[in-house]
C-alpha cells in the first residue's frame, strides 16, 4: 500500500496486522514500500536494536510524519513532509538490516506503542478540555473521560513504563506513558482548557501547541506581575463592595464573582500595546460595566457616584433623554511600559450583543483613517455573557464578517463572562452545545476556557489570545468560567430558581481573598500588604463619594478629535440646515467622462456599454439624467472634494435592479473595475455584503460613528428587509444621540414602492421610521427626482452637523421616463427641495383641490390628472417627511385662495405609510395658511395586516381606486 498525498482516515485505527504485513514487505525488499515507510521502518529497527549506550537519538520519524498534529489528521498529513531520522553518537558503519537482532515482533510492538502514544496525545489535544478544572463552584461534572486514560489506548500495567519515542513531539524525544500522562494533564486539564483542533490551518495549531505543551509550558508570572494582578482584584472587589454598601438594592449588575476580568482586561491593553496596538474599541453589555468604567477606563469615581444619586452624565445645557449608568460609554488613554493605548468603551443598550457589529465598524473606520492596512494598530475587544453569546444571532453574523473583504478588522478578542446562567435559565436550557463558546467554531476560532478563580490562568489566556490575534489576524475566544454572587441584579433573589448554585456561592471566598492567601503562601506578599492596599482604596472611594454631590460634567466629548468642526444644528430647518450642493456643469461633465472611460483591454458587457453610452449622452446634452446617473455624479463630486464614500449592501456593486453599475466585471477574466476609484485617492468603497441586515447595518453605523467625513451608506436589497435590523434602528440609529450624545451621519437606502410584487417587496415600512422621529433625531425622505436625490446625498456631507438619513429609494422610478432631471438642476445654486411643486403649472388662484403625496404615487396621480384634464387640481410632493417642512408647505398653501379640498394620497394601507404621521402637520399648515378646509381627507388603501397584496390583479385594482379617490373624493 503506497501513501501518496493524504493518509486515509483509517490510519487512526490502524492495527498491528497492517504494520506487520507492511514490514514483511519491507524486509523482503525495502524498495517495495514508499520511501517514507522505508525511513519509518529503518528508524524502528534502530530503536529495537539499540539497547546499548551507543545509540542516542535526537529525532526519528513518527508514523510517517515529523509532526503529531499532522499525524492522524487526514486533512493535513502528507508523507512528503517526513524527514529521515537524525542519529548521533557512535553509529555502526553499516545500517542494521531486517533480521539482524530485530524481529518483526519488535517492529510491530514499537510501531504499536508509537501509534498508541500518538493517539493518546491527540486525544488530549482534542478532548482534554473536557476534563479541565474550570468550574469555580465545582457543580459541573468534569470527570476524566475514559478516552483520556492510557488503558483506553492499550497501555496497561508494565506497558506504561516502556519507553515510547516521540521524536520531539511536545518537546519530548522519548518518554514513558507514566511520565507522559501527567504532562498532558497539566497542559490540557488544568485551569485552562484549550479547544483548537477544529482549526484546519496547521501553522495555527502548532502555534498554540508550542505555547501550551511540554514539561516547561506552565503558567509563570514574576512577583511584580502577581502583585499587579492582586492589586486589580482588590480594586475590583472593593469597588463592588462599596457600591453595595452605599446603594443597597440598587441595580448595578456587579462583577462580583468575575473580578478576574479586570486584571485580564488590563493585560490585554498591556500585551496589545506591546504588540503595536494604538487603539482598542471595547463593547460589552451591562454585567461588570461600572467596574470596567471605573477601574479600566478610569472614569472619575465622582462621576459614577453622581449618576447613582440621579445626576446626569451630561452638562446641564445638553439635551436628550440620557440613559442608565450601566449603558454609558467613555474613552481614555492608558499607558503600559511606555506604550500609550487609546481606549473607547462603546455605549450599549440592554440588547446584549447589539453593540458587537457597531464596535467592528468603528474599528474598521479607525483602521482606515490611520492607514492601518495590516490591521495591527486598532483592535476590537468584545465582552459577552455566556447565554447571550450562545444564542444571540448577531454573534454568528459578526463571526461571519471576520474574514470578509470590507468588514474584516484583523481579528477580535472575545471575552465571555461565563456566569453559568442566563438570568434564571440554567445552561442545559439555554443552549444545545456543551459550551457557550461553541458558536466560535463556525470560523475555526481557538477557544481558551479558563477558571475565573485562577487570575493567573485568566491572564495567561489573555496573553495567548493577544499573541494569536497579532500573528494570524483572526478572532480568538476566552471563556472565563465564574459566577454571579448576587443574582441577575442586586435586587434579585436567585435562590428561587437556583438553590444549589447559590448555596455553593454563599460558601465561596472571593477571588481576591483566595489569591491573596495564595500569594501569602508563596511569600510574594504578606497579609498586611493586601489589607493596607484595600484600606487605601476604600478611603479613596469614600473621598470621591463625599465629593460627588458637587460634581458637574463640564463638557461633552462628542465633537472632538475626528468630529472637530462639527456640532449640533441650530435654528430652524431652513436656516443653518441648508447647504450649497450645486456643482458646476463643466465639473459634472468631466466627472462623467472619467467614470465612463473603459480601460484598455477591458471586456465590457454589451448591455453595460449601452447603459454607459446613454449616461454620457444625457450629461452631455444636459437632459434625461436618470436616478443612477445622478447618484454617480453625487458620489464622484464628493470624492473630488475630498470626502470618502462607502456603500455596503447585499447587491450594492451592481444594484439590486441592475441600475448602479459601480463595479464593472470583465466578461473574459471576471476582473473587477471600479470607475469611481479614478477620482477618489482610495476613498471610494463599495461592498456586496454578506447576507445580513442586523450585523452589517450595525457595522456601518459604527463606521459612521468614527468617520464623519465619509458618506457612509447601507442599502437594503429591498427596503422590507431592513426590519431584520430593527434593533439597530431602534436602539442606535433613532435614539443613540438622545441617549449617549453620539451623532451619526449614516444613510439608509431602502427601495420602496408598490408595483405588485407582493407583501415582502413593496414596503420599507416607512411608518416605523416616522414613528421613531422626534427631537430632531434623524431625517426621513422619499425623493421623486434624480436631482433631489443628488442634492440630499451631497447635503449630508456639506452641512456642519450629522444626522442619520433614511431614504425611501425607488424601484420602477429608476427607469421611469418622467423621473429624470436636467444638468442645470444639479448645478448653480440648485439645492435639495423639501417640497416639490407640480410639474404641470397651474395658477394658484385656480387651485381648488390640492393633493399632497410622497414618493412614486405622484407619477400615477399626475398621469391620470392630466389625462382627465383636471386643471383645478394641483399635486405637491413632500420630499422630506421629517423634519417635516411645515413652513414651506404653509407658504405654498397660503397662495391657493380658492382651495376647497386637501387630500393626502398614498400607496400604503391606511395604518401604514405617512398618513397617521403627517395628518396633524397638515392640519397645522392649513390653520396657519388660513385657507381651505380644516382637515385633509385620506386617499389610499384600506387598513391591512400585510403591507401589500401578492396578487397582481388585486394590486392593479387597488392602485387604480386610490388614484381615482385622490382625484375625485
Amino acid at each position: 500500500m503506497g501513501f501518496e498525498g493524504e493518509v486515509p482516515e483509517a490510519l487512526e485505527n490502524v492495527g498491528a496486522g497492517f504494520i506487520e504485513a507492511l514490514y514483511r514487505k519491507y524486509a523482503d525488499d525495502p524498495s517495495a514500500v514508499d520511501a517514507s515507510w522505508q525511513r519509518y521502518f529503518e528508524g524502528l529497527e534502530r530503536v529495537a536494536d539499540s539497547n546499548g549506550p551507543s545509540w542516542q537519538r535526537d529525532g526519528w520519524p513518527v508514523a510517517a510524519t515529523d509532526d503529531l498534529t499532522a499525524a492522524l489528521d487526514p486533512t493535513q498529513m502528507s508523507v512528503e513532509k517526513v524527514a529521515p531520522p537524525k542519529v548521533t553518537g557512535t553509529v555502526a558503519t553499516e545500517q542494521p538490516k531486517p533480521g539482524r537482532g530485530v524481529t518483526g515482533e519488535d517492529v510491530r510492538r514499537a510501531a504499536e506503542d508509537s501509534l498508541r502514544a500518538m493517539m493518546l496525545i491527540r486525544t488530549y489535544r482534542v478532548r482534554g478540555h473536557l476534563a479541565a478544572e474550570l468550574d469555580p463552584l465545582g457543580l459541573v461534572n468534569r470527570e476524566l473521560p475514559e478516552e483520556l486514560t492510557p488503558e483506553y489506548h492499550g497501555f496497561t500495567g508494565a506497558d506504561q513504563h516502556r519507553v515510547v519515542h516521540l521524536g520531539g513531539v511536545m518537546g519530548l524525544e522519548a518518554s514513558t506513558i507514566a511520565e507522559l500522562v501527567p504532562i498532558l494533564r497539566r497542559n490540557y486539564c488544568g485551569h485552562v482548557g484549550v479547544e483548537y483542533m477544529h482549526i484546519n490551518d496547521l501553522e495555527e495549531r502548532r502555534f498554540i501547541q508550542d505555547r501550551i505543551e511540554g514539561r516547561e509550558n506552565e503558567i509563570h508570572f514574576t512577583d511584580n506581575g502577581k502583585r499587579a494582578i492582586l492589586n486589580k482584584l482588590i480594586e475590583a472587589e472593593e469597588f463592588e463592595s462599596f457600591l453595595g454598601r452605599k446603594y443597597v438594592g440598587t441595580k448595578r449588575f456587579g462583577l462580583d464573582g468575575g473580578e478576574a476580568m479586570v486584571p485580564a482586561l488590563e493585560s490585554i491593553i498591556k500585551y496589545g500595546g506591546a504588540d503595536g496596538v494604538k487603539e482598542i474599541v471595547i463593547g460589552m453589555s451591562h454585567r461588570g460595566r461600572l467596574n470596567v468604567l471605573a477601574n479600566v477606563m478610569q472614569k472619575p469615581f465622582q462621576a459614577i457616584f453622581h449618576e447613582f444619586a440621579g445626576g446626569s452624565s451630561s452638562p446641564e445645557d445638553v439635551g436628550g433623554s440620557g440613559d442608565v449608568k450601566y449603558h454609558l460609554g467613555t474613552s481614555t488613554d492608558r499607558t503600559f511600559d511606555e506604550n500609550e493605548v487609546h481606549l473607547s468603551l462603546t455605549p450599549n443598550p440592554s440588547h446584549l450583543e447589539a453593540v458587537d457589529p457597531v464596535v467592528l465598524g468603528k474599528v474598521r473606520a479607525a483602521q482606515q483613517l490611520r492607514g492601518d492596512t495590516s490591521r495591527d494598530q486598532v483592535m476590537p475587544l468584545l465582552l459577552h455573557g455566556d447565554a447571550a453569546f450562545a444564542m444571540q444571532g448577531v454573534v454568528a453574523e459578526c463571526f461571519g464578517l471576520m474574514g470578509v473583504d470590507g468588514y474584516s478588522t484583523g481579528g477580535c478578542i472575545h471575552f465571555i463572562i461565563n456566569n453559568q446562567i442566563g438570568f434564571t435559565t440554567s445552561p442545559q436550557f439555554a443552549r444545545s452545545s456543551p459550551y457557550p463558546s461553541d458558536m466560535a467554531k463556525i470560523v475555526q476560532a481557538p477557544i481558551l476556557h479558563v477558571n475565573g478563580d485562577d487570575p493567573e490562568a485568566v491572564t495567561f489566556a489573555t496573553k495567548l489570545a493577544c499573541e494569536y490575534r497579532v500573528k494570524f489576524n483572526r478572532d480568538v475566544v476566552i471563556d472565563m468560567w465564574c459566577y454571579r454572587r448576587f443574582g441577575h441584579n442586586e435586587g434579585d433573589e436567585p435562590s428561587f430558581t437556583q438553590p444549589l448554585m447559590y448555596k455553593a456561592i454563599k460558601k465561596k471566598a472571593s477571588v481576591a481573598k483566595m489569591y491573596t492567601d495564595r500569594l501569602v503562601d508563596e511569600g510574594v506578599v504578606d497579609a498586611d500588604w493586601a489589607k493596607s492596599r484595600g484600606e487605601e482604596f476604600k478611603a479613596m472611594l469614600s473621598d470621591e463619594f463625599d465629593a460627588a454631590p458637587g460634581y458637574k460634567p463640564n463638557k461633552m466629548d462628542w465633537f472632538e478629535g475626528r468630529w472637530a468642526g462639527l456640532g449640533l444644528p441650530g435654528g430652524e430647518e431652513g436656516d443653518r440646515r441648508a447647504a450649497e450642493t450645486g456643482v458646476p456643469e463643466d465639473k459634472l461633465k468631466e466627472i462623467m467622462n472619467r467614470i465612463s472611460d473603459v480601460p484598455n483591454g477591458f471586456s465590457m458587457h454589451k448591455t453595460l456599454k449601452r447603459v454607459m453610452k446613454a449616461r454620457i449622452e444625457a450629461v452631455e446634452s444636459g437632459e434625461g439624467i436618470d436616478w443612477a446617473t445622478a447618484e454617480s455624479l453625487a458620489f464622484g463630486s464628493l470624492l473630488e472634494e475630498g470626502y470618502g464614500v462607502r456603500l455596503s449592501g447585499q447587491d450594492s456593486g451592481r444594484g439590486t435592479f441592475s441600475q448602479r453599475h459601480a463595479v464593472w466585471v470583465d466578461q473574459e477574466t471576471a476582473d473587477k473595475y471600479l470607475p469611481l476609484k479614478t477620482l477618489d485617492g482610495g476613498k471610494f468603497k463599495v461592498y456586496d455584503s454578506p447576507l445580513s441586515e442586523y450585523a452589517v447595518l450595525g457595522f456601518e453605523y459604527g463606521y459612521a460613528l468614527t468617520d464623519p467625513k465619509s458618506l457612509v451608506m447601507w442599502e437594503a436589497q429591498f427596503g422590507d428587509f431592513a426590519n431584520g435590523a430593527q434593533i439597530m434602528i431602534d436602539q442606535f440609529i433613532a435614539s443613540g444621540e438622545a441617549k449617549w450624545n453620539r451623532a451619526n451621519g449614516l444613510v439608509m437606502l431602502l427601495p420602496h414602492g408598490y408595483e405588485g410584487q407582493g407583501p415582502e417587496h413593496s414596503s420599507a415600512r416607512l411608518e416605523r421610521f416616522l414613528q421613531l422621529c422626534a427631537n430632531d433625531n434623524m431625517q426621513v425622505a422619499n425623493c421623486t427626482t434624480p436631482e433631489n436625490y443628488f442634492h440630499i446625498l451631497r447635503r449630508q456631507m456639506h452641512r456642519d452637523f450629522r444626522k442619520p438619513l433614511v431614504i425611501m429609494t425607488p424601484k420602477s422610478l429608476l427607469r421611469h421616463k418622467a423621473a429624470v432631471s436636467t444638468l442645470a438642476e444639479l448645478s448653480g445654486d440648485s439645492h435639495f427641495k423639501r417640497i416639490l411643486s407640480d410639474r404641470t403649472e397651474i395658477a394658484d388662484e385656480k387651485v381648488k383641490r390640492l393633493i399632497l403625496c410622497s414618493g412614486k404615487v405622484y407619477y400615477d396621480l399626475a398621469e391620470q390628472r392630466d389625462e382627465q384634464g383636471l386643471d383645478d387640481t394641483s399635486i405637491v410632493r413632500i420630499e422630506q417627511l421629517y423634519p417635516f417642512p411645515l413652513e414651506p408647505l404653509t407658504l405654498r398653501m397660503s397662495r391657493m385662495k380658492n382651495l376647497e379640498t386637501v387630500v393626502w394620497a398614498q400607496e400604503e394601507p391606511k395604518n401604514n405609510g405617512s398618513w397617521l404621521f403627517v395628518q396633524p402637520y397638515l392640519e397645522r399648515a392649513l390653520s396657519d395658511a388660513g385657507v381651505g378646509p380644516d382637515r385633509p381627507v385620506y386617499a389610499g388603501r384600506d387598513p391591512a395586516a400585510a403591507p401589500a397584496t401578492g396578487l397582481a390583479p388585486r394590486h392593479a385594482k387597488q392602485q387604480k381606486q386610490l388614484v381615482e379617490d385622490a382625484l375625485t373624493a
